[in-house]
């Protein structure tokens, strides 16, 4: 059987969330290739309110069901600027799940729980080297086992169950839906 590359699944997310962006009756498109941290563009049907998304798609492979991340999403922010992760599932026959972010959130929540994962030893009490690589997870305390109470208290936050406050909330957007399909 062929495997699916992860450009792919990634040009799949994408359509998918603007096929769901478009079902709401909200203009939306892709942003031209290299158009720095977004996906898609999207506005009402008056142009009163564009924003930008940048939308990170997964299958249901590697141990932590997390999304690939990097270093400048810690202070990527700006109000009119969202996330959309997309989680296939296994099987193409899968639902999808789609959970939508303000980028604040998203750089806070990778910047804080990146901070305690370098805060906690590794293997053999080794301390853990930075990277470029940053993890955006549905629940941070599979992987992070933090030493302070500080730590323990921002791994809490972010623990099994945060990011469904986001599943589906469209609405997180700010742009009114169209009254019928």
């Amino acid at each position: 059987m062929n495997r699916i590359s992860t450009s792919i699944i990634g040009a799949s997310g994408e359509f998918h969330v603007l096929s769901q962006l478009l079902r709401r009756g909200w203009i939306a498109a892709l942003a031209p290739d290299g158009a720095p941290n977004m996906d898609i563009l999207v506005t009402d049907d008056r142009s009163r309110k564009l924003c930008a998304i940048q939308v990170k798609t997964r299958r249901d492979k590697g141990r932590d069901k997390g999304w690939h991340m990097q270093r400048k999403h810690e202070t990527l922010a700006a109000d009119d600027l969202f996330y959309v992760f997309v989680d296939f599932g296994g099987k193409p026959s899968d639902t999808a799940a789609c959970y939508i972010l303000p980028s604040q959130v998203v750089a806070d929540a990778i910047r804080l729980c990146h901070e305690v994962w370098l805060d906690t030893p590794g293997k053999n009490g080794q301390p853990h080297r930075d990277s470029n690589v940053r993890r955006m997870l549905p629940d941070y305390s599979t992987n992070v086992k933090p030493i302070t109470d500080e730590g323990k208290a921002i791994i809490d936050r972010y623990s099994l169950g945060w990011l469904e406050n986001y599943r589906d909330k469209w609405s997180i957007l700010g742009i009114p839906e169209a009254d019928s399909f």
